[in-house]
């Protein structure tokens, strides 16, 4: 195989710290290599410098002779002109472009584009330029879920290399022949995919756990030993004088992020009104409008995924729901106890010159209270980042960053729009356990099959002005437009799972539409439970105590039949 680029002993640093110190890589013809790592870690560096965009503060690149390189960042720039003409000609570029939904775009300037069109030509361009080595940072940021899939066998079927930053959990595994992990300025290899990671990842903070156990353990022999009285330490050997003190005062690897994010922040109480839809038409201006008769109510333990193409109406939705756009017919009813909180796809306009620490505080409080340092450090805020300008922040930390003051004016009802875009796979992994428990509603517009499967519960489905309710899920919803279910034997790990041996196909779809509604009835449990230690009134805790029973014996029965299934499945 002939080597595309080497990266060898190459460190970069930032003012504090080493981004990698070191990292040595290889990529060759075929060889598809995913980089994951916690936000702030050098990913998107790590592209730069294998791209020739970035020279390394130490060690060396070498590209093969005459290797071309397609080159996608994380925030492109376009070139003045047309998106046709932007993405390139040959009828690759053109193909490409409609592939990502931008077809009917070309004869648009590229200078009317938002960040999420203008990623999706530089998309186009980078695949329809003949290239030996591929470099794509979050190459599904944008895409619609069709798109994506599209995109997983492209990238399948790519004969030359790649180097791929992608949080597409599902992409990542079906995609990758070997990660490397960037972890506190080290690296590591995976000679698999993203499953074969987690489990290495796990592997290995198993060992690094049993030898601080070990280095404890004999750091208090060795301090017993140093302890002894004056006439015997003077006998004692210098060099293991030395080594014992070494051991007693050596310390375990920090955690690359101290604890869990911690999202709970005091949600108030949700009413049992949320949102009703009935009958609502909106649109912008004088403009046809893009949603019609729209008819949609939400439970107040509510977990909606919403799926369309690009431009179908998905956010004009959530900004129906939000409030923030008045229906032209129809009408929106809002619960009195309700409380939104809007995560927006462009993320809110942050002042790249505002400290972390400034914006926490909001304009009426004065930064730097034990409060907001609580919360910072629970959002993984810590160390120097609460005095980092907006500026300075990774894409990934931006986001995070929005996330956090969003949650901080405690909703009970979040809107969440394309949420995983430049998240890091161990905060996306944090989020799904929090929706598993959080006791307000959820509305999740997203194009992550992952994060779709075990986020929500039911899924509709936006497109030609119309919101319709998707039977069978993600898996029912790709069957629709066309694409089909991608998954494989080999695709495991955070991907939804592939079918058991012996497990028909419809019994597994069985089984995760009742895992659905088992964990929905659990949900309901939580908030009758709730319900019951807040009242004293006889006749409300009669009501809730009824509804109660009647629900734990409708769990008992989905759970008996959940294990009916699941025995009858296995060889």
């Amino acid at each position: 195989m002939a080597v595309l680029v080497d990266l060898q002993s190459v460190t970069v640093r930032r003012p504090d710290r080493a981004l990698f110190e070191n990292l040595s890589l290889t990529v060759a013809d075929g060889e598809r290599v995913g980089v994951v790592g916690i936000n702030g870690t050098g990913k998107s560096t790590l592209l730069r410098v294998a791209a020739g965009v970035l020279e390394p503060d130490a060690g060396q690149v070498r590209r093969g002779r005459s290797t071309r390189v397609g080159y996608l960042p994380q925030d492109p720039v376009l070139p003045a002109g047309t998106v046709g003409a932007a993405a390139g000609t040959g009828w690759e570029a053109e193909a490409a472009l409609e592939r990502v939904g931008m077809g009917p775009h070309a004869g648009r300037d590229v200078g009317e584009l938002s960040g999420g069109q203008v990623k999706r030509v530089a998309l186009a361009r980078v695949l329809g330029e003949p290239a030996e080595l591929a470099i794509l940072d979050e190459p599904t940021n944008h895409l619609d879920m069709a798109a994506v899939a599209w995109l997983e066998r492209r990238l399948l079927d790519w004969r030359g290399g790649l180097l791929l930053v992608t949080h597409d959990r599902h992409v990542l595994d079906r995609v990758s022949t070997r990660i490397v992990e960037l972890d506190r300025g080290a690296s590591y290899t995976h000679d698999t995919g993203y499953a074969g990671y987690l489990e290495a990842r796990a592997d290995r903070e198993v060992k690094a756990s049993a030898a601080e156990a070990t280095r404890r353990n004999l750091a208090k022999r060795e301090l017993a030993w140093l302890r002894r009285g004056a006439p015997a330490r003077s006998r004692k050997p210098k060099a293991r004088i030395e080594a014992a003190t070494a051991l007693v005062t050596a310390r375990a690897e920090p955690a690359a992020r101290a604890g869990e994010l911690g999202l709970a922040i005091g949600t108030p109480r949700l009413g049992d009104k949320v949102v009703e839809v009935h009958g609502a038409t909106a649109g912008f201006d004088a403009a046809a409008p893009v949603l019609r008769d729209v008819e949609l109510d939400l439970d107040p333990r509510e977990r909606l995924g919403v799926v369309g193409a690009n431009g179908s109406g998905k956010t004009t939705l959530l900004d129906l729901l939000a409030g923030r756009l008045a229906p032209a017919a129809g009408q929106v009813d809002t619960g009195p106890t309700v409380a939104v909180g809007y995560y927006r796809q462009g993320g809110a306009d942050l002042d790249p010159n505002a400290r972390v620490r400034d914006l926490v505080a909001g304009p009426t409080r004065a930064p730097g209270s034990p409060e907001d340092a609580a919360l910072m450090e629970r959002f993984w805020f810590g160390g120097d980042l609460p005095w980092a300008t907006v500026g300075t922040l990774s894409g990934g930390e931006r986001r995070r960053l929005q996330l956090l003051l969003v949650l901080a004016r405690r909703p009970n009802l979040l809107l969440l729009d394309e949420p995983t875009n430049d998240l890091d796979l161990d905060t996306l992994r944090v989020l799904e356990d929090f929706f598993e428990e959080w006791p307000g509603a959820l509305v999740v517009v997203s194009h992550d099959r992952t994060f779709l499967e075990r986020v929500t519960d039911r899924l509709v489905a936006v497109g030609s002005g119309a919101v319709a309710p998707v039977p069978g899920g993600v898996d029912g919803w790709l069957r629709s437009i066309g694409t089909g279910d991608t998954r494989t034997a080999g695709a495991t790990g955070a991907a939804a799972p592939a079918r058991p041996a012996g497990r028909p196909g419809g019994a597994g779809r069985a089984l995760r539409d009742l895992e659905k509604a088992i964990a929905r009835l659990e949900r309901r449990r939580g908030t009758l439970t709730a319900a019951l230690g807040a009242t004293a009134d006889h006749a409300e805790l009669t009501r809730l105590g009824s509804e109660l029973a009647a629900l734990q014996a409708e769990l008992a029965e989905a759970e008996d039949r959940w294990l009916e299934l699941a025995e009858a499945g296995d060889p």
